[in-house]
């Protein structure tokens, strides 16, 4: 039987919307064997437990893409990683059903034709590709290519997971966006962006704050997360060194030092305050990516 484990990733990091992406190390593993016929799901609940789901329509699309003729297929769900919070649950399951069709067929694909095969399912390459390639990276679509670097980060840095007892969809999330922006919005972005990769990499974290900021997605998306507007208030107040919204959301993404343990404790207690049940997770950089253990 084939193991497969991939990462949780946060996908935008403000205002890096559809091309930046990180990998954490919460995950979902997937066990596949091929069986002699028919199809049996385990692990997930009856609604997903079918031809439609997710992973095993993104193994059907490999086994497409190489040419080879399954008979039937065991998928085995282990998952740690909330589904619909915009911490990558369906970039887990398209990379995860790729990689262990591709397993299954004798190994065919390299990654970067396994990124390529994701992102046409996924749509956009922000969390296929630190799923598959760990750490953070910046990817782009042009046409049938996807290009992609990783991003050196520096040492040091803590993420804060904030996830609500509440789901968004993306194509809830994607709904509220303008079909146009104003141009100043999008040099505000530009900006940003540059400012964020650059602090990143370079460890000024100090810079982050500012470098968070966006006028593309999160001011739009926001307005559908009861309560972002005071939790963003008080990450700031208890020294976070900035938040943003995880892909889609709803899930909040805060940042901070590794050694400031007192911002864990104080933003728990505040969130303990709130109508909506939230969960705080610290959470590190999965630098490894994708696996088959």
């Amino acid at each position: 039987m084939i193991k497969v484990k991939v990462p949780a990733t946060s996908a935008n990091i403000g205002p890096g919307f559809d091309c930046l992406g990180v990998a954490l190390n919460l995950y979902n593993t997937f066990y596949f064997e091929e069986i002699e016929k028919g199809l049996d799901i385990q692990g997930c609940c009856e609604e997903f437990s079918n031809e439609n789901n997710l992973i095993y329509t993104s193994m059907k699309k490999c086994f497409e893409r190489i040419g080879y003729n399954f008979k039937g297929i065991r998928i085995i769900i282990e998952d740690d990683i909330p589904l619909s919070r915009g911490l990558g649950s369906s970039a887990a399951c398209i990379v995860g059903g790729v990689i262990g069709a591709n397993e299954i067929a004798g190994k065919v694909l390299s990654k970067e034709e396994i990124l390529k095969l994701a992102v046409e399912i996924e749509g956009h390459p922000d969390n296929v590709a630190p799923a598959i390639f760990g750490g953070m990276t910046v990817a782009i679509q042009d046409e049938d290519n996807i290009h992609y670097s990783k991003i050196n980060v520096a040492k040091g840095l803590k993420f804060y997971a904030m996830i609500p007892d509440f789901t968004l969809s993306t194509k809830e999330s994607r709904a509220v966006l303008p079909k146009e922006i104003p141009y100043k919005d999008g040099v505000f972005n530009v900006g940003r962006v540059a400012l964020l990769i650059t602090a990143l990499t370079n460890g000024e974290f100090h810079l982050l704050k500012t470098s968070c900021d966006d006028k593309l997605h999160q001011i739009y998306r926001g307005k559908l997360i009861q309560d972002f507007d005071r939790i963003k208030e008080k990450c700031e107040e208890f020294g976070s060194l900035g938040m943003f919204l995880s892909g889609a959301g709803p899930t909040l993404m805060a940042l901070d030092e590794d050694k400031n343990s007192k911002f864990y404790d104080d933003i728990k207690g505040f969130l303990k305050t709130l109508d909506n049940k939230w969960e705080v997770k610290p959470l590190d950089i999965d630098f490894s990516g994708a696996m088959v253990l």
